[in-house]
């Protein structure tokens, strides 16, 4: 069962800003969000072509083994790659940078795990652009949740219902100081925010 989600903000500007990390006002974030937008003007299909970018278009460090840290929205749409709190922040900057309000949502799994609420029809809904390979099933959605990753309460997992404007900073932390190569993320990604 889906939590009852809760903005931590009361101020729709929040969750429409740029900041380090969701820096929407950076000339590739722009273009980038132009040449999708050229492909519908209704928001929902908009944000559904961006969550589809950034999940199958840009790479999880986990499944491509890849030694590259990215954390700021550009340098992850420039690198093609990211953890899942990384891509999150770039599906964040995509939404934002067309006016379409998005924040961030956590689940705390084996280790942190960064997903977007994306606010649409009147409604925040979650959505997981992580990827879909190593056994992930995120899928977009503004009625269901398909997050990549079902919460095993049993097992002490837990949903996060918060929706913060901007990324946490135990995360930011994490991927500002951590030296990049191989398994990088073993080794300190916070269990919690």
């Amino acid at each position: 069962m889906s939590p009852v989600l809760s903005p931590t903000s009361v101020r729709w500007s929040d969750y429409l800003t740029a900041d380090a990390a969701v820096d929407h006002g950076h000339p590739s974030i722009r273009e980038r969000a132009e040449a999708l937008r050229t492909l519908t003007d209704e928001p929902a299909a908009y944000a559904e072509a961006a969550f589809l970018f950034v999940r199958d278009e840009v790479e999880h460090v986990i499944d491509a083994a890849d030694p590259r840290v990215t954390w700021r929205a550009s340098d992850v749409l420039r690198e093609r790659v990211g953890i899942c709190h990384a891509k999150a922040h770039l599906l964040a900057a995509l939404l934002r940078a067309q006016g379409i309000p998005a924040g961030f949502c956590y689940q705390e799994l084996s280790a942190l795990h960064g997903l977007n609420a994306v606010y649409l029809h009147g409604r925040w809904s979650r959505l997981d652009a992580r990827g879909n390979r190593t056994g992930a099933r995120g899928e977009f959605s503004l009625q269901e949740e398909k997050l990549a990753w079902p919460v095993d309460h049993a097992s002490g997992e837990r949903d996060l219902p918060e929706i913060h404007p901007a990324p946490a900073p135990v995360v930011l932390d994490f991927l500002m100081t951590v030296e990049p190569g191989p398994g990088w993320y073993e080794n300190g990604l916070p269990a919690t925010l």
